[in-house]
């Protein structure tokens, strides 16, 4: 935490201690060779605590020649409050209070540490071996019963202003407790304030020692969980060389970062700020610890120029009541232990000197931050004792004063748990550490002083939660009045997501747009969502709206065109047949055999409304009627064609016209072959509609519509009408073909082939460009391949006759007829044939 707190220090000092008491402590033979010449402030008392404060802030030294015994210890500058709370705390308050320890008196030893680990170490030796030499006789034997100090001791230590985390490890430091936070949860602070404000790509500065080495880790292994990355980390240290510090400094200038952590104690960071201010290297945010944020060296308006606007933690203030009025009555003719451990004054004294009107900021009692970690150290070790002397009987040393007394002592420090005047609950966790509580600091300029504004708290509990509150409003940035932001690439729009840069932290990414069906519909989106089934992403991505619902109605233009088609070739079919029944006697309708050609009519008919069930919006009803009635219309158009097929081959290839084979395919034959071609038909529609049939379906494999199409149900039956249909016309193709060379007048078999051969080029040309079709031209496809089939039977049958009846009348007589094909020798009996037909129609 401080410049002299040093986290492989304590442990060194921890360890050596350790050692040195339990050799001393076991071994009773041991023979104590020395003391050193330690400046003390001591009490008498039943039990003793002892500490080491830094009266004084630094040490004078002196040269050791290693010859004889090092000299007496000289410190010099400030000195400190914390000791002369520590021993009001003592004599006036517990004390003095019967709740607490009643009849028995709490003592004490202070040593001086002068701000130096070294003398820290002699400090912790010389109360390790205390015990002879004083010549004190209280009812039990004052040794140390527990220890309130900077840093480690074998006793049960109370710390007030160590913060290394590694002091957390109990399986090193079994009897260490502290009343200052952990760096751990100062790690976790650091990190909610950056979380806060949102700042994703920082730098971090931290001293090279434990104490920056641990903080930064830690602080990094929290902010990796909000997504945060380290842009850079330097390191500093007061002993550094020049070229070290601007190497740090040209870090700092040639970073794209707009905040900074700093992890040091101002000892060490103070370098570095100096050089930045020479540098006017300004603009930065920056971050805290609490080792220099409060520091009165840096907080000049010199420095401000840089490192204005700061944000930092420092453990939370107290106002101890009736302090001042005790600084104030402080005199050394009252007090001898005072004056032995003040500092010399080149003036002479009257002993009439007050200090009630002195202006000195010794005497401002009102912010005290680490002071009130030893106030609440003392009570926490008061209530400790008064737990231990009163669990066993009353001054019973034969309790208190064991091998390893300090054990007992920790044994109910760990138990500790009781609210100070304060409201503050004092207590340790399983590691011995206290629950987090820190203040949050601004640096802000008022009347050309740096003053550090409380705005806000930080606190944790003991579940591992915690709660940050800032007042936002009251900050001062060094960046002006808005909240800096810090990051390595800008946020990504909405509908856009980020792409991770090649070789760069998380943090640096670029924004690409979302593919479509997938959008992000907020800022700093790491993936797009993909839509749902049946919705589709907006232009921008950042929306998905409903797809559009296609089908084919009646009045988009594809629509209309194939309804007009589909009612024209309905208005033909009817119109041929009106024209046959009027035309019925004529030698040409009797020649064509009438009432197939009228069966063939009326299925055509049929042929061309159904088309009609494929447009407008699927239903269950329309599906299954669309493809039945396609399936049983064209069963009977193509029977029908068979059924002149058949009658026709049969005729003219008998020999004897004259014979009775040819009358056997009278009328009713031809019927019963029209009946059984079309109930087969019939047969698989009814299994189809049974078993599997024809549903209204929606299709989602286009990106932008839902196409509503009718799904077949059973692409096995669907395949079985097709291929039924297929090979009736296969039938009547290969008979048509087989008579193709028999006399004109009286044969359709040309007629029947070239309609046939249309016919199956467009059903064999539809399968391929069916399955390929998008959306609604599946069934815009499957319309044209029914009209065009349609139109080249009504087309190919019939259009030759019309054109006789209405374009040339002359040919439609039996004269005619019989007259072309009179003078062929192939044996046929023209007339013979031609009755035949007539009898038929």
């Amino acid at each position: 935490m401080h410049t002299f707190s040093q986290c492989s220090t304590n442990m060194q000092i921890y360890n050596l201690v350790f050692l040195c008491v339990l050799h001393i402590d076991i071994i009773s033979s041991c023979e104590l060779l020395g003391q050193f010449d330690m400046l003390s402030l001591s009490r008498v008392g039943d039990i003793i605590i002892g500490g080491i404060f830094p009266v004084f802030n630094r040490e004078v030294s002196h040269m050791s020649t290693f010859e004889s015994k090092p000299q007496r210890v000289t410190c010099a500058g400030y000195y400190s409050l914390m000791c002369i709370l520590f021993s009001r705390t003592c004599e006036v308050e517990i004390n003095r209070d019967s709740s607490l320890l009643s009849n028995i008196s709490l003592g004490y030893e202070i040593l001086d540490s002068c701000a130096s680990p070294t003398i820290t170490l002699r400090a912790a030796l010389t109360l390790a071996s205390r015990s002879e030499g004083k010549g004190w006789t209280p009812p039990c034997l004052p040794t140390i019963s527990a220890l309130i100090a900077e840093s480690g001791s074998s006793q049960s230590l109370v710390s007030y202003f160590s913060t290394c985390a590694c002091l957390s490890n109990r399986a090193r430091f079994p009897t260490f407790f502290r009343t200052i936070p952990s760096d751990y949860f100062q790690a976790k602070a650091l990190a909610a304030l950056v979380r806060h404000f949102g700042w994703e790509w920082i730098g971090a500065i931290h001293s090279d020692n434990d104490y920056g080495r641990n903080g930064v880790l830690a602080f990094t292994q929290e902010v990796k969980k909000f997504g945060v990355c380290i842009a850079f980390v330097g390191t500093v240290l007061r002993t550094y060389p020049e070229d070290k510090i601007l190497r740090v400094v040209e870090m700092i200038k040639h970073s794209n970062v707009e905040v900074i952590l700093a992890f040091v104690p101002e000892g060490d960071f103070y370098p570095l700020m100096k050089e930045i201010v020479k540098q006017n290297v300004t603009g930065f945010q920056w971050i805290a610890s609490e080792a220099w944020i409060t520091a009165t060296r840096p907080s000049t308006p010199e420095m401000y120029q840089a490192f204005g606007g700061a944000l930092g933690f420092v453990v939370q203030k107290m106002a101890i009541p009736n302090l001042n009025p005790f600084l104030t009555a402080i005199s050394p003719y009252k007090d001898p232990n005072i004056g032995a451990s003040a500092e010399k004054t080149n003036g002479t004294c009257t002993g009439n000197e007050t200090l009630l009107n002195s202006q000195d900021v010794f005497f401002n009692v009102s912010e005290l931050r680490v002071t009130y970690n030893v106030y609440k150290a003392v009570y926490a070790i008061a209530h400790a004792l008064h737990q231990l002397v009163f669990f066993c009987s009353v001054c019973d040393c034969l309790e208190i004063d064991t091998v390893f007394p300090f054990l007992q002592v920790t044994y109910h420090l760990q138990r500790v748990k009781f609210m100070n005047q304060f409201g503050d609950y004092v207590f340790f966790d399983e590691n011995g550490d206290p629950p987090a509580s820190y203040d949050i600091i601004n640096w802000q300029l008022e009347n050309g002083q740096v003053r550090h504004v409380t705005l806000g708290h930080f606190a944790s509990s003991a579940n591992g939660e915690y709660r940050l509150s800032i007042q936002e409003e009251r900050i001062v940035w060094r960046t002006g009045k808005n909240v800096p932001t810090s990051v390595c690439s800008d946020v990504c729009k909405k509908g856009t997501r980020k792409a991770q840069m090649k070789g760069k932290p998380t943090c640096c990414f670029d924004c690409i747009p979302c593919a479509d069906g997938t959008i992000a519909n907020s800022t700093g989106a790491a993936e797009c969502t993909p839509c749902l089934q049946e919705y589709w992403s907006n232009q921008r991505k950042d929306e998905c709206v409903p797809k559009k619902i296609e089908f084919l109605t009646y009045h988009e233009p594809m629509g209309i065109a194939l309804t007009i088609v589909s009612i024209l070739g309905a208005f033909l079919s009817l119109v041929t047949v009106m024209v046959f029944i009027h035309y019925r006697e004529t030698p040409v309708i009797k020649a064509s055999n009438s009432e197939l050609s009228c069966f063939l009519l009326f299925s055509l008919f049929l042929c061309f409304l159904c088309p009609l069930t494929f447009i407008g919006r699927p239903t269950v009803w329309t599906c299954m009627l669309r493809h039945t009635t396609f399936g049983l219309t064209f069963a009977l158009c193509i029977s029908c064609i068979l059924g002149k097929t058949i009658v026709v081959v049969t005729a003219f290839k008998v020999t004897q016209p004259s014979n009775k084979v040819a009358i056997k395919f009278g009328p009713a034959q031809q019927r019963v072959i029209v009946c059984c071609c079309t109930l087969i038909q019939i047969v698989i529609c009814v299994l189809w509609l049974k078993l599997n049939p024809p549903f209204p379906d929606k299709v989602f494999k286009y990106n932008k519509k839902i196409v509503l199409e009718c799904n077949t149900g059973s692409e096995v039956a669907f395949y079985a009408v097709l291929g039924y249909i297929g090979v009736l016309a296969v039938i009547s193709l290969v008979l048509a073909f087989l008579a193709r060379k028999l006399p004109d007048n009286f044969n359709e078999a040309k007629l029947i082939t070239f309609s046939m051969l249309i016919f199956c080029a467009v059903w064999i040309t539809f399968i391929p460009a069916y399955v390929s079709s998008p959306g609604k031209f599946t069934v815009a496809v499957e319309i044209f391949a029914i009209l065009s089939s349609a139109f080249g039977l009504l087309i190919c049958m019939f259009a030759p006759k019309c054109y006789i009846i209405f374009m040339r009348p002359e040919k439609n007589t039996k004269k005619q007829i019989m007259r072309k094909n009179a003078n062929k020798k192939d044996g046929l009996n023209y007339e013979d044939f031609y009755n035949n037909q007539v009898s038929s129609s």
